[in-house]
């Protein structure tokens, strides 16, 4: 039975590795998720990865008006380096839906995507992480506090705010953010986000650097070190 978008208006992702009990064969490289014709997403499997060896994954979420394949060249060094699966979903519209107000096709359709995943290689249950950058980083730390219980990090770089529906555990969390950021200024942004964050007992791992609205390929190279740590 199809799953609608109402489902999914508080946020929670019902996909789990734990459900999956016979995966299929990996092959490495980029691949299409094939799930939808116009916005899709795309998996990147890094070369020499153990088929009967559970991974770590990471979900990577685009920016306003991004796509796919700026997620996985921007966590490909790493994932090739470390052995990560990196999934990177599509929002339906040109952002992320709960930067327009509320929940729904996009937590959906994330859910489609990670059972996709789970059916295709084991994934280590205590090794994945929800990323993003900019609206992808916002969207990524609203809705990895809802699924604590999937997600035991977050890697945030660059978010705006956060608007979690609830909490479930307590992930551990990566912030990175440029001083000198002109779309989302540090000020209102990640120097709220982070004492807030932490006033509410969340282990946060924080970094300024002399930039602008970018990911640096160090604070990668930190966010998935403190992931796999």
């Amino acid at each position: 039975m199809a799953v609608t978008s109402t489902d999914y208006t508080s946020g929670v992702l019902r996909a789990r590795p734990e459900r999956i009990a016979t995966p299929a064969a990996s092959t490495p490289g980029r691949h299409p998720l094939g799930l939808d014709g116009r916005r899709d997403g795309a998996f990147l499997v890094p070369a020499g990865l153990n088929p009967a060896k559970p991974a770590p994954l990471i979900v990577a979420l685009h920016g306003a008006g991004g796509i796919a394949t700026q997620m996985l060249d921007l966590l490909a060094v790493q994932a090739e380096r470390q052995g990560m699966i990196v999934l990177a979903p599509e929002s339906r519209g040109s952002t992320w839906d709960g930067i327009r107000g509320g929940y729904g096709p996009d937590v959906a359709f994330i859910d489609r995507a990670l059972t996709k995943i789970f059916q295709l290689h084991p994934i280590n249950p205590s090794r994945v992480a929800l990323s993003g950058f900019s609206d992808g980083a916002s969207y990524a730390l609203s809705v990895g506090v809802i699924n604590g219980e999937l997600f035991d990090q977050i890697l945030a770089f660059s978010p705006g705010f956060m608007a979690p529906t609830s909490a479930a555990d307590t992930p551990r969390i990566f912030v990175s953010h440029g001083v000198h950021d002109e779309v989302l200024p540090i000020d209102p942004c990640s120097r709220r986000i982070v004492p807030a964050l932490r006033r509410a007992g969340y282990d946060v791992e924080y970094h300024e650097f002399d930039g602008g609205h970018v990911v640096p390929p160090e604070m990668v190279e930190r966010a998935v070190g403190r992931f796999l740590a």
